[in-house]
């Protein structure tokens, strides 16, 4: 499991960002973003293998950004099995605390996008920063 990429907005409803590497704490979520927020969703988790299956079913390729994630993974497929678990990337320590529900707004991207994401949490997780950490593109995932 690695991380294979890292996003954010400089503002509300603006144009996702990338990075290569990024502080995450949990005053400020990923560095520069927006959305800076306390409590159970300051991190939002999307899984590259869950991206694609949504993306397979829709007959299309979309850019991961478009779903307004902070952070990609490969790996790794979420479920309710993980509420409660810790992502661990480099020192940055996150609680998985539920599904990142998939909202309309996504059919605004691509048609049928947002019931694509329904089945089997494609949409990704929410997570709570427990352990600030600095993290890079490449980083290596403990699931724990």
């Amino acid at each position: 499991m690695q991380l294979l990429d890292i996003a954010y907005r400089r503002a509300p409803r603006g144009e996702m960002q990338r990075k290569t590497a990024s502080m995450v704490t949990g005053v400020a979520g990923v560095e520069d973003d927006a959305k800076r927020r306390a409590g159970k969703r300051q991190v939002t988790v999307l899984s590259i293998e869950q991206w694609q299956e949504a993306c397979s079913e829709l007959d299309t390729v979309l850019p991961w950004t478009i779903r307004r994630a902070n952070l990609l993974v490969q790996g790794l497929s979420f479920g309710p099995q993980h509420v409660g678990k810790q992502l661990i990337i480099g020192a940055l320590h996150l609680l998985i605390t539920g599904e990142t529900d998939p909202c309309p707004k996504m059919d605004a991207q691509c048609q049928g996008l947002t019931q694509a994401l329904v089945p089997n949490w494609r949409g990704g997780v929410c997570c709570r920063v427990l352990c600030d950490g600095r993290i890079h593109l490449g980083d290596r995932i403990v699931l724990k």
